[in-house]
């Protein structure tokens, strides 16, 4: 295993860092980001909410857009597509509530 991998694990574990889900009906960790993001619309400013979780590659494999994620009782969809890091070992999901 490389150090990466054992960065990411110690990153995973902390319970300050990293947060229970659930992806599809099953439990895995991951770390979230709620930022706030600014989409515009023709000339029309739209300031919106949104959540980002990275989840490692082992915990998923595969994630796909439409996806769900709950975290904290609330529902997420993953959109776009998702990306691995340099490393290939943690997945970036976007997502909108659901």
């Amino acid at each position: 295993m490389s150090a990466f991998a054992d960065a990411i694990d110690d990153l995973i574990a902390d319970p300050n860092m990293a947060v229970a889900v659930t992806y599809q009906g099953s439990p895995v960790r991951a770390l979230v980001r709620r930022p706030d993001r600014d989409i515009e619309f023709s000339d029309i400013t739209v300031h919106t909410g949104t959540a980002v979780f990275e989840i490692r590659r082992g915990e998923v494999p595969a994630p796909q857009a439409g996806d769900v994620i709950v975290h904290d009782g609330d529902s997420f969809v993953v959109q776009g597509e998702p990306r691995l890091d340099a490393e290939r070992l943690v997945w970036t999901l976007d997502t909108r509530p659901a």
